[in-house]
């Protein structure tokens, strides 16, 4: 179950990456999420994800389907292409996929 998030586009920034998707992620209110600010929303999940892929990433602003990511040190293309990766599997969601690796 579930779908790949397609990036329509990115923009780099200087420490500042933006990626336009094909998702909504919250409604016409954005939302800030910072390493301090916990939640179990979708863009808090989405945000706690980047926070776990990289330590440099410690800010994140999403608007329905723009997410903005901050980074200091800036961005090169491996850590660019990373937190792409994570935004396009994110809504990938496969019920019983543990249960089932274990009964085999």
């Amino acid at each position: 179950m579930g779908q790949d998030v397609e990036i329509r586009s990115s923009l780099r920034l200087g420490d500042v990456l933006v990626l336009d998707t094909d998702r909504s992620f919250t409604g016409q209110d954005g939302q800030v999420i910072t390493r301090e600010a916990g939640g179990d929303d979708v863009p808090a999940l989405l945000a706690s994800r980047l926070f776990d892929l990289d330590p440099a990433i410690d800010h994140m602003y999403v608007l329905q389907n723009t997410v903005t990511v901050r980074r200091t040190g800036g961005w090169d293309d491996a850590s660019a292409g990373a937190v792409e990766e994570v935004i396009h599997t994110f809504l990938r969601h496969y019920p019983g996929s543990e249960t089932a690796a274990e009964e085999e």
